[in-house]
């Protein structure tokens, strides 16, 4: 675990701790000392959804390394950190916080069972020599399951637990589901979202992911014309309307194939496997192709365990690919075959958004957090609460801390705590959202001096909403918006010279 703090503040809310503790009593000093230790951590991510939904699937393709569990057992039903370590090891952490330390299974992963009574464990905590765990800690979640409303009130209530006793404790939260948004699944991402982030959370801090998109019948969606990553990509786009506000958008994944290719388990056996199976006459493969069964019984030189393993790593879609790729390049290598088929996984455009919402913004979701968290330690005693109110609106009122009263206003629009006009909404997520200044803005692709000119003219825009147009709520998220395309500018101008 790394002891860098995120950025400039997180370290200006880590000395606002610092000086308040003395301030306040024993119990709210303990709790301040969680929030220091949580600001000097990477920045964590618990990947949340329905059961069978791919959660774990994902969480290993994110690794780089298959270690979490995708099947059923004690170890699925229980919350797992990964984290940074320079030992690769398992601990169990009991609900009277004793510590048991376990051996990871032979072929790498937690062991499905835990030999233990899953009621007296708290968590599990699992740590990997992984690179990519120094800047971001992954928690894997119990997959929510039921559809009936006790299930839900029951899952609130687990959240709310895991919360309190900083198990999960998520700054942000990549969302898992298949196919469609059900009412549950909505139900289901604004508890975790309030629940992990101690707020109700906003797009700032939420990623949705709609996964296993090679099982879509791309006849189904309209305008697809047949190809199954545009259908993949429409569906997205309707989810991520659905969704709205409360992730920063819908990212089509087929998280198997992204495990295989970025966990190692795609082989150069594998690789000779397909290429064996390029050599089929057409109308053998498209007939293979119809069904997993037909896939595996077939008759064909390659043998039927073989196929199965393939099935298993790849499925029918990623096999598909793979043998596309070999006819199109009868010479490739199995390194440059793994990559087309991460390539074909949308793991790459899910890591981009990661670096775009989470890492890119991890100082601001961090401190915002933090002063979440400080806030509610301080809220049962009147005396706490107005020296760190004092506190905080002192630290918020620094030009460099105006991310945190960007957040601020993501939180008011997304809660509907001020009502403003959909496209002005819409303007203040877009602005709020992301930690690309192009996609703030909404000119992506667009030439710098567009850019400029844009942030110049927004910002005066908002500066006479606030002052002529608004509702005394409105106009103090305008404030914040105008002030945010002011610095845009201000940055843009630096960058060009001008």
């Amino acid at each position: 675990m790394t002891s860098s703090l995120a950025g400039p503040l997180s370290a200006a809310v880590a000395r606002l701790v610092q000086t308040l503790r003395p301030q306040v009593g024993p119990a709210t000093a303990a709790g301040f000392d969680e929030v220091l230790r949580r600001l000097s951590a990477p920045l964590q991510v618990a990947v949340a959804g329905r059961i069978k939904s791919g959660k774990s699937t994902l969480v290993n393709a994110l690794i780089g390394r298959r270690v979490a569990p995708v099947g059923v057992g004690e170890c699925t039903r229980l919350v797992t950190r990964f984290q940074y370590g320079a030992v690769d090891r398992i601990e169990v952490v009991g609900v009277d916080g004793s510590r048991r330390v376990l051996p990871f299974d032979a072929d790498g992963t937690i062991p499905a069972d835990l030999d233990v009574d899953v009621e007296t464990v708290s968590h599990l905590e699992a740590y990997l020599t992984n690179e990519v765990l120094r800047e971001l800690t992954v928690i894997d979640t119990p997959g929510l399951g039921s559809l009936d409303s006790a299930s839900v009130a029951r899952t609130e209530k687990l959240l709310d637990q895991v919360s309190r006793d900083a198990v999960a404790g998520a700054e942000a939260v990549l969302y898992v589901f298949t196919q469609t948004v059900r009412a549950d699944d909505q139900e289901t991402l604004r508890a975790f979202t309030a629940a992990t982030a101690g707020r109700d959370a906003g797009p700032v801090n939420a990623i949705a992911v709609l996964n296993k998109v090679d099982t879509i019948p791309p006849e189904s969606v309209a305008g697809s014309d047949g190809e199954v990553w545009r259908a993949a990509a429409i569906l997205a786009g309707k989810q991520a309307a659905a969704l709205r506000p409360r992730v920063a958008g819908v990212l089509p994944m087929i998280g198997l194939l992204a495990e295989s290719a970025e966990s190692g388990a795609f082989t150069s056996a594998d690789a000779d496997a397909l290429r064996a199976l390029a050599e089929l006459d057409e109308a053998s493969w498209q007939t293979m192709l119809m069904s997993a069964d037909l896939f595996t019984t077939w008759e064909c030189a390659v043998p039927s365990a073989t196929r199965s393993r393939l099935l298993a790593k790849l499925d029918l879609y990623g096999i598909d690919r793979a043998v596309r790729a070999i006819h199109a390049e009868p010479g490739i290598t199995a390194g440059a075959l793994r990559r087309a088929l991460l390539d074909a996984s949308g793991l790459d455009g899910v890591r981009a958004k990661l670096d775009g919402v989470f890492r890119a913004r991890a100082d601001g979701i961090k401190a915002a957090a933090a002063l979440a968290s400080v806030t509610a330690l301080a809220a049962g005693d009147p005396g706490e609460r107005q020296r760190v109110h004092d506190a905080i609106e002192q630290l918020l009122g620094r030009p460099e801390a105006h991310q945190l009263r960007l957040l601020e206003a993501l939180t008011l629009i997304t809660t509907n705590a001020v009502s403003m006009p959909e496209d002005l909404a819409e303007e203040v997520l877009r602005v709020g959202g992301s930690g690309s200044i192009p996609e703030q803005l909404g000119l992506v692709g667009r030439p710098p001096h567009e850019l400029v000119a844009y942030a110049l003219e927004r910002a005066g825009w908002w500066r006479s909403f606030a002052s002529f147009g608004a509702t005394p709520a409105q106009s103090r998220v305008a404030h914040v918006v105008h002030r945010a395309y002011f610095l845009i500018w201000q940055q843009l101008r630096g960058a060009s010279g001008g």
